[in-house]
């Protein structure tokens, strides 16, 4: 398995504070991020090369530099396999100078390096995955778990639907940590709100053919189907769902759904769909500033967890700055103090289980005849504030957290 290296050419050193320009302490002599992500497979349009260069422009608006020292970004594959993630977390960490893992898409990858990262006292930022466990059992002054989780898509999209009337619901789940996660979230939603969940299906990664889940969902009759997959999974069920005739007496419940889902969809197929994201491109002048340099490297627009791995990453440069140095503890320090304002979140900060809180958001796709222009997919439905969209600390499982 080959592992692909690529510097970020540096530019003009940026202003620092002169007690740290005096002495910088930064190992090795570089700040070296590893974007950990799916080159190749079913998540590889949701991060992939579009986070590996979110990484790289915010390195670059940074001026190349911190505290007057080089910015390097290596990024590698992990196959969506945990074994393949935790080996290549534990060589960049131990030989290859690596001090943040960047963006890690899928869940069991990603607990299996925030493991790594615990072990090690090296920095990761979660922005592709989805699991509870980033903040809760394997939480760690090191791990930051940034755009979304499973708890912010089930009390939006989930607690919406069923304030709607949707209680009664049946699960088509892929089968592994992110899927689990994702069902039991909701479910959890849906049971406190009076509702029932009459049964689910669980299927393997990058499924084609979902007729016989989506036959056990129709035989449930349940008013709700809910969609415990993303990416390419979660197309193929809609799609099936459609051409089945499912969706003319069961609503399906898109769980995780991202723009670049939207866009294969179509919005003959996904307009109507209800969805929670953190962020999306045309949300303000900021978001359409940033979405439009993107769109001019990647020829896509960006969606959240792309838009967290910039941000993320120039928190973590302003952090290093503040710190004086790429020292794992001083760093997390600085990561908790600093507050998050930029296009993708306003008044945001870091927890001490880890957890980056902001608002999140509820979105409906368009129909075809409200889209005007190209990638207009999204209209807003409402905001769910900050101190309700993430997981309450006093729920917390994370060691980091005091009680009482």
């Amino acid at each position: 398995m080959a592992v692909r290296f690529a510097s970020v050419l540096t530019a003009a050193t940026c202003l620092v504070a002169p007690a740290y320009a005096q002495a910088p302490k930064i190992s090795d002599g570089v700040v070296r991020i590893g974007v950990l992500t799916d080159m190749s497979g079913i998540y590889s349009d949701l991060s992939g090369k579009g986070a590996l260069e979110a990484v790289r422009m915010a390195v670059e608006d940074h001026g190349g530099k911190v505290i007057g020292k080089p910015v390097d970004v290596v990024y590698a594959d992990h196959q969506n396999k945990p074994d393949i993630g935790a080996n290549l977390a534990r060589q960049w960490f131990d030989t290859g100078g690596v001090d943040l893992i960047q963006d890690l898409s899928n869940s069991g990858v990603a607990l299996a390096v925030a493991a790594i990262a615990k072990e090690k006292k090296r920095h990761i930022v979660v922005n592709g995955s989805s699991n509870m466990g980033i903040t809760n059992q394997a939480c760690s002054p090191y791990a930051v778990h940034y755009a979304y989780d499973a708890y912010s898509l089930a009390n939006g999209t989930g607690r919406t639907i069923v304030e709607q009337g949707g209680d009664s619901w049946y699960f088509l789940t892929v089968d592994f940590a992110f899927g689990h996660g994702l069902e039991k979230q909701v479910t959890d939603v849906v049971t406190a709100a009076g509702g029932k969940v009459l049964g689910s299906s669980r299927h393997p990664l990058n499924t084609t053919d979902f007729s016989s889940f989506l036959l056990q969902a129709q035989t449930s009759k349940a008013k709700i189907i809910g969609i415990a997959s993303t990416g390419a999974d979660a197309i193929n069920a809609i799609k099936n769902a459609a051409e089945f005739g499912i969706t003319k007496n069961q609503k399906l419940a898109a769980l995780l759904l991202w723009i670049n889902d939207v866009h294969a969809l179509g919005l003959d197929a996904a307009g109507g769909l209800q969805l929670t994201n953190a962020w999306y491109w045309d949300q303000n002048d900021e978001t359409r500033a940033f979405a439009k340099r993107y769109f001019d490297r990647v020829g896509l627009m960006p969606n959240m967890s792309q838009a967290a791995d910039y941000s993320s990453t120039l928190h973590y440069l302003k952090a290093v700055e503040k710190a004086g140095t790429d020292e794992p503890d001083a760093v997390s320090k600085a990561m908790r103090e600093l507050p998050i304002n930029d296009m993708f979140a306003k008044g945001g900060r870091i927890r001490e289980d880890g957890r980056m809180v902001h608002d999140m958001y509820l979105w409906q796709v368009k129909t075809k005849a409200e889209s005007k222009y190209p990638w207009d997919y999204l209209k807003p439905l409402g905001t769910i504030p900050a101190d309700k969209a993430f997981q309450p600390l006093s729920l917390s499982t994370c060691p980091l957290v005091k009680k009482g």
